[in-house]
């Protein structure tokens, strides 16, 4: 018998045969939650918080430039078009991608991935497995517009220039924190299992 299919009590360590249904232990009777639920609702969940954390990384300023008395705010799109016009393309098209497509691209493939574990779809679990990888393998290129706010914020040490991180840079790493946990918590075996009960 496969070892996949036993199950650990959390509350007196007896080894139960895991049905992929309600599980109640055969020592001490308690109720044991099937690990793949606990781990969808938690990966769902911190993927809306971000998706919805997201929104104020867009709107507020990610940066706050003060000069001779004159504040001057930047959103992240507008950071990228004034770069854009500073005739910085490189920058303003790595941040481009790393801040904003990025982030909507994990989005969209952890949203497919939570659903089609639930939904029988024509795609394979080996698709699957490469699509989770690749979410995980591009997240950390999110956090370039974070690095970039605290090494201005750190660098420039002018009397009369100041940068200071807006509310977005912390909305911002929050999202990306988040989505990072959301893909971490995302346990592969459940595209397993909805392969297999299909069959």
């Amino acid at each position: 018998m496969p070892t996949d299919k036993f199950i650990a009590c959390p509350i007196c360590n007896a080894v139960n045969y895991d049905t992929a249904k309600e599980v109640v232990c055969r020592r001490c009777k308690h109720k044991i939650y099937h690990h793949q639920h606990k781990s969808y609702q938690q990966s769902f969940a911190l993927l809306i918080t971000a998706m919805i954390l997201y929104i104020p990384a867009n709107i507020y300023p990610i940066l706050i430039t003060s000069q001779f008395g004159k504040k001057e705010e930047n959103t992240i799109i507008g950071g990228i078009i004034s770069l854009w016009d500073h005739g910085s393309y490189p920058i303003a098209l790595i941040i481009l991608f790393a801040s904003v497509f990025v982030p909507i691209v994990k989005f969209i493939m952890l949203l497919y991935l939570l659903i089609t574990v639930k939904i029988e779809t024509k795609s394979s679990s080996i698709d699957k497995h490469k699509l989770f990888y690749i979410t995980e393998v591009i997240g950390p290129w999110s956090m370039v517009d974070v690095f970039v706010v605290a090494i201005l914020a750190t660098l420039v040490h002018y009397t009369y220039v100041s940068i200071i991180p807006g509310v977005a840079s912390t909305a911002f790493a929050l999202m990306v924190i988040l989505t990072m946990l959301s893909a971490h918590s995302f346990d592969t075996r459940m595209i397993t299992e909805e392969k297999d009960a299909s069959a």
